[in-house]
């Protein structure tokens, strides 16, 4: 965990020589005093010039308030080790495929209910700071929800989506991507933009912009798609007292994720789906960066100076 340890002030670990200079001069007047001390007083009287000898324990307890003073003063210098925090401020961006081929049971109940319904649970989850939004699209795509910190009501707006034939999964990606920027605002001409887009879906394009052009779109951008497959490939729905093969379309999707950088899923379950949501959510909203560890060293220096201090004024009453 410390590999990485680096502080924001090394300049104050001054304070260690400065306790060190004045405990070796605090040394040398005790050891004059005590010469002193023994050069005038009376043998018999020695008992009582000298301080009360302490034997072992005053080692133990000097090391112990050095120790303390380390620690103290490493917190006090803003130590931190590289790790991962919240984004002060991310754009989520659901896509979600509502065409009729969602209706297949392959997933029970059917591919739409499981989907909506661990959207939902998705955009709800979110840490409040990240700013959600919705796209579904079919024969065409319509931005259902800009992004927004009013996870509820994106999260309500999932349920009321209709089905109709047609799968416009690249103008879906596209539409996502223009508000996600434009949500982000000049921040979107960050290096990383931060932003992300979830595609939710179980097929390749049938309409409109082709995935393959889309995707190349959204990684000029920057923004990853992490997609999640939704069915088996050999998945078929029954419409009309007929049966049409609907398997899912591992390979587009895949490709969408390794295009733009993002991550691809297959959801088999309502179980399985709840894993892939807590693997993106937790992507999404955290970043690298220094953690702070001050806390970690104020608290071993207090408590190191507890556990010497109070030991030695029981024997003593006093620290040394």
């Amino acid at each position: 965990m410390l590999r990485d340890l680096s502080f924001a002030a090394p300049g104050r670990f001054w304070v260690l020589a400065a306790a060190a200079g004045l405990a070796l001069v605090a040394l040398l007047v005790l050891r004059h005093r005590r010469s002193t001390g023994e050069r005038y007083a009376e043998p018999a009287l020695l008992a009582s010039v000298a301080p009360h000898r302490m034997g072992w324990r005053r080692p133990v307890i000097a090391t112990g308030l050095a120790l303390a003073l380390v620690s103290m003063t490493t917190a006090f210098a803003g130590p931190s080790v590289a790790g991962e925090q919240p984004r002060e401020r991310a754009v989520v961006m659901v896509a979600l495929d509502t065409s009729t081929s969602m209706l297949a049971t392959d997933v029970a109940p059917d591919r739409i209910t499981v989907a909506k319904s661990a959207a939902s649970e998705f955009i709800r989850d979110l840490p409040d700071e990240v700013e959600v939004g919705l796209v579904a699209y079919n024969v065409a795509a319509t931005l259902v929800a800009v992004p927004s910190r009013d996870h509820e009501q994106v999260a309500a707006a999932v349920e009321d989506l209709p089905l109709t034939d047609g799968t416009a999964a690249g103008d879906g990606l596209l539409l996502s991507l223009d508000a996600a920027l434009a949500a982000l605002g000049p921040a979107a001409g960050d290096p990383e933009p931060a932003a992300r887009i979830v595609q939710l879906a179980d097929g390749d394009t049938t309409v409109g912009t082709s995935l393959e052009d889309a995707a190349r779109t959204v990684a000029a951008a920057r923004v990853p798609v992490s997609t999640i497959a939704f069915g088996t490939p050999d998945g078929t729905l029954e419409l009309n007292g007929r049966t049409y093969p609907v398997g899912v379309d591992l390979t587009a999707l895949r490709e969408v994720a390794e295009t733009t950088g993002g991550r691809s899923y297959d959801a088999f379950s309502a179980a399985q789906l709840r894993e892939v949501y807590d693997d993106i959510g937790s992507a999404l909203v955290r970043e690298p960066g220094r953690v702070d560890v001050s806390d970690l060293f104020a608290g071993l220096g207090l408590a190191l100076l507890f556990a010497t201090s109070v030991p030695s004024l029981l024997w003593s009453s006093r620290l040394l």
